[in-house]
């Protein structure tokens, strides 16, 4: 007997985890389904009804879970709670939130971004319940939102800010989404929105620091312009942006950073990796001005580039391992592990050299463009590092980031900007000028002629991914065939 009621609990109880595996895999299985009726819906709802309808729709899907104007919705919804999903939730709840600011960005219902952010702060997700799914929902809002995900969130609200004192890192946004739209592994709405936020950001600086420079060099030095008309600076500098960006425009003719750029390349076609290799470290440290931390500089680039990718000292230059090698030198340059700066970034920065590491960082993306994604990307990480510093604690690498910001926009833009001498003439090749002589030219700005193509954004991805599939082994010969290798020619 005992025997018997053993059996019949056994399989009782096998019974009820078949039914509950059942359950289980029905759920998962209609994840998908569920969430691609909720992207729909959103897609259809914010091409054809007012913002605010679309945003109220939202609130009442995501944040109040109370029926919305559509019947199956909500439904689709639990569908991802009663499997227990919380990734595929918040998965669900990023893509929804990219596709409503997609959309609010392209009809410049930009206000509605700042108020999508803010619906997560409404009050209702502290409220008690008692119902277990509610309490779940809830949870994983709040989880959503001390995320690093709602943290990339925020920056698509940050540019409309009205507030008097922001943090100095918004400033430099336009890198902090970089890693967004780099990484594969985001949804497209997201990877989008990162990229197309980014160039309007770029754009815009561009813009202003052109403006500046034309207008504060017009204006009457005498004259007191009232305060609601005088000209905005773009920059953390003040008034000495101006000489900055003549000292870096003082360098002209052969010797110029673009010219020493194509003339490095061409002279290097040829050339093995090993061969190649010595030549970039004597290009990079060309004209660096002679001081310890220069020194030092040189020293660990000879070391580092020395070892870097042995394998392939006898092979001939191409297209690919010029990427790769630019990039790890990036990483040496700015960080190596992306948690931390790297030991050369800091010693540059504390012994007053900041614009020397930008030339160099500079000159690796003049012989190499694709590299300057990746540049871009890790210049994110050192932001995010430093943010956790107040302004007062860290101006000097803030110094480094702006800099650097005007250094790209001048070189690495379609706006040319030329140093002109009211008197008639053009400093020549000179290296260095003066302050004296640098305050008797003026600085103009023009688009500049494009002589190729805008890099291709699916050109890019498709080099960032095997970059991502390389940089923790060594590169092989079956990955040789992309990007195209260079045309050989005679140096």
């Amino acid at each position: 007997m005992w025997l018997s009621v053993a059996m019949v609990v056994e399989r009782t109880s096998q019974e009820h985890q078949k039914r509950s595996l059942e359950r289980t895999n029905r759920a998962v299985r209609n994840i998908p389904k569920a969430q691609e009726t909720i992207y729909t819906y959103l897609l259809e709802i914010v091409n054809t009804w007012p913002a605010g309808d679309v945003l109220n729709e939202f609130r009442h899907l995501f944040i109040h879970h109370v029926n919305t104007i559509s019947s199956h919705i909500l439904p689709s919804l639990y569908e991802i709670v009663f499997a227990n999903q919380q990734e595929e939730f918040r998965n669900t709840l990023k893509r929804s939130c990219y596709i409503l600011i997609n959309n609010w960005d392209l009809s410049r219902n930009h206000a509605f971004i700042q108020q999508l952010i803010q619906s997560f702060n409404d009050p209702i997700l502290d409220r008690h319940t008692v119902s277990p799914t509610l309490r779940r929902l809830r949870s994983w809002i709040k989880d959503f939102v001390n995320s690093q995900d709602f943290e990339q969130l925020k920056l698509f609200a940050s540019r409309y800010d009205q507030r008097q004192h922001v943090h100095w890192s918004e400033r430099y946004t336009s890198y902090l989404l970089v890693p967004q739209y780099i990484d594969l592994n985001n949804p497209e709405e997201q990877r989008h929105a990162a990229r197309a936020l980014s160039r309007q950001l770029k754009e815009q600086f561009k813009f202003d620091l052109a403006m500046y420079t034309a207008k504060s060099q017009a204006m009457n030095p005498d004259a007191i312009a009232p305060a609601d008309s005088r000209i905005k600076n773009p920059t953390f500098l003040g008034d000495d942006v101006l000489r900055l960006i003549k000292g870096i425009l003082a360098r002209r003719g052969i010797f110029s950073y673009t010219n020493l750029a194509n003339i490095f390349l061409e002279q290097t076609k040829q050339l093995s990796y090993a061969q190649f290799k010595q030549s970039l470290q004597k290009y990079l440290v060309f004209s660096v001005d002679a001081h310890p931390a220069a020194d030092s500089l040189k020293t660990h680039l000879s070391e580092r580039l020395s070892v870097l990718y042995p394998e392939h000292d006898n092979r001939t230059l191409d297209n690919a391992i010029l990427l790769r090698t630019c990039n790890r030198i990036v990483d040496f340059l700015t960080t190596e592990n992306r948690q931390e700066p790297s030991p050369i970034f800091v010693q540059l920065l504390t012994q007053g050299k900041p614009l020397t590491l930008v030339v160099v960082l500079l000159k690796l993306v003049l012989i190499c463009r694709y590299s300057r994604t990746h540049l871009e990307a890790r210049i994110a990480d050192l932001i995010q590092y430093y943010k956790e510093y107040p302004d007062d604690e860290c101006q000097w690498v803030i110094n480094f980031f702006e800099i650097f910001d005007i250094t790209m926009t001048i070189y690495a833009e379609n706006i040319e900007f030329n140093l002109i001498d009211m008197a008639g003439a053009a400093p020549g090749g000179e290296s260095q000028a003066t302050a004296q002589v640098l305050d008797t030219y003026r600085i103009f700005s023009q688009l500049k002629r494009q002589d190729e193509p805008d890099i291709d954004p699916q050109e890019l991805e498709r080099l960032l991914a095997e970059e991502l599939t390389v940089t923790s082994s060594p590169v092989t010969s079956s990955q040789e065939d992309t990007p195209p290798p260079a045309e050989n020619s005679p140096a």
